[in-house]
């Protein structure tokens, strides 16, 4: 029986070819995309899964009142670690990772760039990075020592075969290599090329015991059988026994299990993260797939009047509904499995297009057999979901009505077919809605005015002998005509390094807890990025030797000191005084989706990792760079020359919006495009049925243009149904999404016209194209036989 089954499945697919190819191109697109989402979101909740000890691993958090409301946030205190240690017995040991950098790594002439951290000796016994040679336990205990990964090992020698060989660091320290590790799986936060003892960070001055300088991250790992609401009832208290700045500072520990997904903190509670996409993914996903199975329904209810004959003949012969149920449902899965190997076929040649999109290297893991059973319990699952209403609807024809060709119901009010393509079109509608609203909310932040001029505006990090030789290079730069102006600061204009609370000045309320950005340079700061003074001047430091210690204040800064005449007022930085001598126009530091925070520039008494040049318009990009690095090899002939260009570092902070925008609309784009297949497959049919009414309609006297309305208009009507029912829940989820940005867009009324037009405007030239084709034909050719 089953073998029959199978051989009239694969007669109906031949005898059908147009039919049965709309219905495995749209379940195969659905499915591989739907393939593809879930990749994407596998390689998301797998995020710091390989850990061995993950379930007992903790990052140490603030939790702290500034500017009056609530902050939670990951980096802290260098002599946390110490505290944790020796006052929560739960703990079994810690470990603290400094922010990454990039050094030099020499070994003989061959230098290298590489990124990395500083960390604690007990740092691989907490993570699972394996070392390809060397002992975890030891490997980062010795102070002279550094553990490299195994590509920058043969980067550098050739080979991994490394252990106990020297290399250079930053052309000032010699250090033995005491480890070679596995490069680190691309699902981790820590990507590292190189890890440096904690003990080379004290060695260098860098290692405090100041409760205030929030500055690394801390790891805890807790002991097997401990409590982690006791340990965090310890945390809740830790900092104010030992620094009573504020009592009610907090810390908290957080869950690995939760870092990547969920670390996203409003008002000192935790409100999602990453997996606000996954599930909105997770959703697209499965609708993409419903709308390819809603096809594959609408266009076999369809094409009942074919299959009723068939069905009559086999229930008067003595079969039983369960039979026809199971034949029918035996011939959606065959389909969907045709469908399914289309979809690998299609995931294999569209991944690595995927992969770079999404900034990530998945793949299909064949050699898995979970993998299989997956995909196979997908097919299976689609062609059941697909195949089930069908079965149903063909199955429970009564005979007689049948065979007497009475069983159709004709213009019903309310069909499922129309519900189908009421819901099929409802989703697209969603998803061009939503697809419109984050261009535009990502066009609005684009849009909005940085605050300084990121045209010709570069900066190189100061390596080696650049602080040295600064103010001969800056000289030359100036000379040569590579440069306008030039300036030292702390950090690039598009990245915050620094921000504090110990900001005092007179008439600072005692419960005042604004945190502000700081941000240090030396001269020239306004003119080379642009910024536009509002009071008073720039630092300069050849006209007024006192600007060491003089203080520039953004608008935000002033209006929160309250000062009506700033100029020359004193202001405190811990035990540090300047001097106010101007005031700038607000520019964005940070998040573009954030409004901007009182920020402090400080004067050359500060310190400095960058050089900003701004670039001679005068000369051709190329041939400034040029000299600039001519003048930095001169002055800096250890190090390779790297600059950056600001306006690019800048737009790398809508990197995720872009992402997701960008996968929004390709995923838009496959819903309408599936959902067109099946409305025009279903318009193939409906038009093939009243062909003989067009041609009496066409003899009468009825036009192109009234036959062409009469057939679409039904269509357009369960369009615009759609839209009234998709609409005001793509608004609904959008104003929510829209929520998480102090700085948004607004959803106008346009959008909603532009969503109604365009899709109303896909159904017409997908319907229409059968409508005319049917409308222009011979009357004669459908009336001969009348």
């Amino acid at each position: 029986m089953l073998f029959n089954y199978l051989k009239i499945g694969c007669r109906n697919l031949l005898k059908n070819k147009g039919f049965s190819a709309i219905n495995i191109t749209g379940l195969a697109i659905g499915m591989a995309s739907a393939i593809l989402i879930f990749l994407w979101i596998y390689d998301e909740v797998t995020y710091e899964q390989f850990h061995e000890k993950k379930d007992r691993i903790y990052e140490a958090w603030n939790l702290a009142s500034f500017s009056g409301e609530l902050h939670a946030w990951n980096t802290t205190p260098k002599v946390l670690a110490a505290a944790i240690q020796k006052d929560l017995p739960e703990v079994e040991t810690t470990t603290r990772a400094a922010w990454p950098q990039r050094i030099q790594f020499a070994v003989g002439e061959k230098k290298i760039n590489a990124s990395g951290q500083t960390v604690d000796s007990t740092f691989l016994q907490v993570f699972s990075f394996p070392l390809l040679k060397g002992d975890p336990a030891t490997a980062l205990m010795d102070p002279l020592g550094v553990v490299v990964t195994e590509d920058l090992a043969r980067s550098l020698f050739g080979s991994n075969d490394v252990l106990g060989k020297t290399v250079r660091i930053d052309n000032r320290k010699e250090k033995k290599i005491t480890g070679v590790a596995a490069t680190p799986p691309v699902n981790s936060r820590f990507q590292f090329e190189y890890l440096l003892p904690w003990a080379d960070l004290r060695a260098d001055g860098d290692d405090d015991s100041y409760w205030g300088n929030n500055s690394v991250r801390n790891y805890v790992l807790l002991k097997a059988n401990a409590s982690p609401a006791s340990a965090n009832a310890k945390m809740k208290v830790l900092k104010p026994r030992y620094d009573n700045e504020d009592p009610n500072w907090q810390m908290f520990l957080y869950p690995m299990s939760r870092w990547r997904l969920y670390s996203s903190f409003e008002s000192g509670k935790e409100t999602g993260g990453i997996i606000v996409y996954v599930r909105i993914f997770a959703t697209i996903a499965i609708l993409i797939l419903l709308i390819a199975c809603i096809n594959f329904m609408n266009l076999s209810t369809a094409r009942s009047e074919k299959r009723a004959k068939e069905v009559g003949i086999r229930k008067v012969a003595g079969a039983l509904r369960g039979h026809l149920v199971g034949q029918f449902l035996g011939e959606s899965v065959m389909i969907a499995f045709i469908a399914g190997l289309l979809a690998v076929l299609i995931v294999v040649l569209s991944l690595p297009g995927f992969n770079r999109l999404a900034e990530k290297t998945m793949r299909l893991p064949f050699g898995e057999p979970a993998f299989w059973l997956l995909l196979l319990g997908i097919i299976v699952l689609t062609g059941v979901v697909a195949g089930s209403y069908p079965a149903f609807y063909l199955s429970s024809f009564r005979p007689v009505s049948v065979l007497k060709g009475t069983f159709r119901k004709i213009n019903a009010l309310i069909t499922p077919r129309k519900l189908l393509v009421i819901t099929q079109f409802s989703i697209a509608i969603m998803l061009i809605l939503s697809t419109i609203v984050i261009r535009k909310q990502l066009q609005y932040a684009q849009e909005r005015q940085t605050g300084y001029d990121k045209a010709g505006l570069t900066y190189m990090f100061m390596t080696g002998d650049m602080d040295k030789n600064y103010l001969l290079i800056r000289q030359e730069l100036l000379q040569s005509g590579a440069a306008a102006s030039v300036t030292k600061t702390s950090s690039p204009l598009t990245q915050n390094w620094s921000d504090t609370w110990g900001i005092f000045w007179d008439g600072k309320s005692p419960d005042d807890k604004t945190d502000f950005d700081r941000f240090s340079a030396d001269e020239n700061l306004a003119v080379t990025a642009g910024l536009t003074m509002v009071m008073g001047r720039d630092f300069d430091l050849s006209k007024y030797p006192t600007d060491s210690t003089a203080m520039l204040l953004n608008e935000s800064a002033l209006k929160t000191m309250g000062f009506k005449d700033p100029l020359g007022r004193i202001v405190k930085d811990g035990d540090m005084e300047f001097h106010i001598v101007g005031v700038f126009k607000d520019f964005i530091l940070g998040s573009p989706y954030y409004p901007t925070k009182p920020m402090v520039v400080e004067g050359a008494k500060r310190w400095f990792n960058v050089i900003h040049v701004k670039l001679n318009n005068k000369n051709s990009v190329a041939a400034s760079l040029k000299k600039m690095e001519a003048i930095c090899k001169k002055y800096n002939p250890q190090f390779p020359f790297e600059y950056h260009f600001t306006d690019e570092e800048y737009d790398k902070k809508f990197a995720n919006e872009q992402r997701i925008a960008t996968l929004s609309a390709y995923f838009a784009a496959l819903t309408i495009f599936i959902s067109c297949l099946g409305l025009f497959g279903l318009a193939a049919y409906m038009t093939a049925t009243r062909v003989k009414e067009i041609g009496v309609r066409k003899v009468l006297g009825a036009s192109v243009s009234s036959i062409t309305g009469l057939l679409t208009k039904d269509f357009l009507k369960l369009i615009g149904i759609s839209f009234l029912i998709g609409a005001p829940i793509a608004w609904y989820c959008m104003h929510h999404w829209l929520q998480s940005y102090p700085y948004r867009t607004a959803i106008e009324w346009w959008l909603f016209a532009l969503t109604g037009l365009l899709t109303a405007a896909i159904a017409i030239a997908t319907v229409g194209y059968n409508a005319i084709k049917a409308a222009l034909a011979n009357p004669v050719k459908s009336l001969r036989s009348e």
